[in-house]
């Protein structure tokens, strides 16, 4: 597919006067931004960080504008969310109109349509034919505490297996499954009982040759070694591992572990609340193996920049918890789940999935480019628009996550926004909004490939 080709369906154009260009008035962060970072330091704690401390006054599509007039190219889609596009019309007309109706009433106390409505997309848009249910909660974290909480009960078991460089959330229990002490889990114990890693397949750092069945196999022996099949409830896996560096396994890998888990009674548990919704060029990323999982917990993209998750998954699952067992005050709150329709309304109306194929090749073919010259650029990799860049030591595979952290803070002084990932901070993630013009991506992606050939050079 091209990467010339034209993006299925309307461009997103303009809204409110943001013109969908780069521009730079002030330096980054500009005089406005510093001023409210010391507000920000006397009043919010410490211990929650920003990547960039620039303020946001509005934003469309991939452009945020600062407080200083700053307009900023978004390649990270606030981690992912808005795969749809920053105030996408369809998004915002649903939030306007419902927020005018109710913005809540509890779903456990008195329902209403929309959360349905939300619940049957999901049913019907995650992998597999037979019959699911859905429950909805407000965050990726909540939705991986929920898929633990029906695997154990529909299992009667009570050990969970999730992979080396995973991330989850920053829950008690999610922290125990995540595999970076710092930031995430240091200092913050003791953990939830019966989690267990076992290696992923990471082609860049597995043994040369290595295949993916050969790596579920490593896992596999692991597990019944160590933990023993009968005792596990399920395998949690991220398709795609996020936080941990975009790390694709190889081929074979997750359908070698889905059967082993069919065959032994454990759940598959697919975490695809980053790989969700479009973003790897197919709605969901165990499509592009046929994985059908036994449960999926989703978040992220799904409410358009609302915060909403949810748990899908097979119905004698799903439907085998007693009543009042899943929920939660706030879980599929109304205004949420308008947002919700809108962004998947969004999603299927400019075929978002195709759309992120033909970004994906774009940034891809640059970032390959710069492979070709820079030695410190380990491995490039990815799927759809989910694309990245491990750095190292020239000519090995030491991590250099001094490389990446001078590249992102280059990019984010010339106005794009691009983050970094990886257990040892070395890779820069690359996740535009789905809707992005493709002009104005490659002008992000000029300034990163100036921003690499300066500090790699």
């Amino acid at each position: 597919m091209s990467t010339t080709e034209s993006p299925p369906g309307p461009p997103p154009g303009g809204h409110a006067g943001i013109a969908q260009v780069r521009s730079l008035v002030t330096t980054v962060p500009g005089p406005r931004s510093r001023e409210l970072e010391h507000r920000r330091s006397a009043a919010v704690a410490a211990g929650v960080s920003s990547t960039l401390p620039v303020f946001i006054e509005e934003a469309f599509g991939a452009i945020l504008v600062d407080v200083d007039g700053n307009s900023l190219i978004d390649l990270g889609s606030g981690i992912a969310v808005v795969g749809v596009g920053h105030a996408a019309p369809a998004v915002v007309e649903a939030v306007r109109g419902q927020a005018a109706r109710f913005a809540h009433t509890c779903f456990m106390v008195t329902p209403y349509e929309s959360y349905v409505a939300v619940c049957e997309e999901l049913n019907n848009l995650t992998p597999g034919a037979g019959e699911k249910r859905t429950m909805l909660c407000n965050s990726g974290a909540e939705a991986v505490e929920n898929v633990v909480k029906v695997a154990r009960h529909a299992t009667g078991r009570q050990a969970v297996v999730a992979l080396d460089h995973a991330y989850h959330g920053r829950t008690n229990l999610t922290m125990a499954l995540t595999a970076r002490n710092m930031p995430y889990r240091d200092g913050f114990g003791p953990f939830a009982p019966e989690i267990y890693r076992v290696p992923p397949s990471y082609p860049f750092r597995d043994p040369d040759g290595m295949t993916g069945e050969e790596a579920a196999d490593r896992a596999v022996e692991l597990i019944e070694r160590q933990v023993g099949a009968d005792n596990v409830a399920c395998l949690l896996v991220e398709p795609i591992q996020g936080e941990g560096g975009f790390v694709v396994p190889a081929p074979g890998f997750l359908p070698a572990l889905a059967r082993w888990c069919a065959q032994r009674g454990v759940l598959f548990a697919a975490d695809e609340v980053q790989t969700g919704f479009c973003r790897t060029g197919t709605w969901f990323a165990c499509e592009d193996e046929g994985i059908v999982p036994d449960l999926v917990a989703t978040a992220k993209a799904l409410g358009g920049g609302m915060p909403l998750a949810a748990v899908t998954g097979r119905a004698d699952l799903m439907d085998g918890v007693h009543p009042g067992g899943l929920g939660g005050t706030y879980g599929g709150n109304p205004v949420a789940c308008a947002a919700a329709l809108g962004a998947i309304e969004t999603m299927r109306t400019l075929d978002l999935a195709r759309r992120a194929l033909i970004l994906g090749e774009a940034m891809t073919g640059r970032l390959r480019a710069l492979q070709d010259v820079h030695a410190g650029i380990g491995d490039v990799r990815g799927r759809g628009a989910m694309v990245a860049m491990e750095l190292v030591q020239p000519g090995t595979a030491v991590p250099d996550p001094d490389a990446a952290k001078r590249i992102a803070g280059r990019c984010h002084r010339d106005g794009v926004v691009v983050l970094t990932c990886g257990t040892f901070g070395n890779v820069i993630r690359l996740l535009p909004p789905l809707t992005i013009e493709e002009t104005l991506l490659a002008d992000g992606l000029d300034v990163l490939g100036q921003a690499v050939d300066a500090e790699l050079a």
